[in-house]
């Protein structure tokens, strides 16, 4: 297997703008008031591993098919993507209470060591499993044909929006609006509809 540090550079900078606005953020934040934030960053960074590995495997499953269907399936998902947040976009500063309200009554109990990590790996794992950034990462591995590249990319995304969450979530919040946010990541997605488009009617 290869490792292209430029896919894995693409696909960090494609990932991040669509899950950084996405529930994950505030459920972070929300985990690290109750547990250390250390250990909330390594339950949530081992939950979105696992569920990377399963996101590129299925890209990786889908690469296999006929060229043209899977960049007519990537197309479609990465449209759908953008609809989702672009919808979204009006009401996220609305839901950004309603997720905090959720995940603090999920975290009622403090826990410390290894139980919090258990925790927060359970609570992440379950509550974004088939979420947007899997979706697009299984779509962008079967794109790439490269599932080791992105995989590697679409973690450090995640990875790094949990820690920026569990260090930094309240601040940052106070700072920059999630709308707005939504609204970029709903450009990238249609942007990588487009070019995949273009790419199918090139080919």
């Amino acid at each position: 297997m290869t490792f292209s540090i430029a896919t894995a550079a693409i696909v960090f900078a494609l990932i991040f703008p669509v899950e950084l606005p996405d529930k994950t953020f505030i459920a972070t934040l929300v985990l690290a008031t109750r547990y250390r934030p250390l250990l909330v960053w390594i339950g949530v960074a081992s939950a979105f591993a696992v569920q990377t590995v399963v996101a590129v495997t299925l890209g990786g499953l889908l690469a296999k098919l006929p060229h043209q269907p899977v960049q007519i399936l990537a197309a479609c998902m990465f449209a759908l993507g953008a609809v989702i947040l672009f919808r979204g976009a009006s009401a996220a500063d609305e839901e950004e209470h309603e997720v905090e309200e959720e995940f603090a009554a999920k975290v009622a109990v403090p826990e410390t060591g290894f139980r919090a990590v258990v925790a927060s790996f359970l609570i992440l794992f379950l509550a974004e499993w088939g979420d947007l950034s899997q979706l697009l990462t299984a779509s962008l591995a079967a794109k790439y044909q490269d599932p080791v590249s992105v995989g590697v990319g679409a973690f450090l995304a995640l990875a790094t929006i949990s820690a920026l969450g569990a260090a930094l979530g309240r601040q940052l919040l106070k700072r920059m609006k999630l709308a707005t946010i939504r609204r970029v990541g709903a450009s990238v997605c249609l942007l990588l509809s487009a070019l995949t488009v273009v790419e199918l009617v090139r080919g």
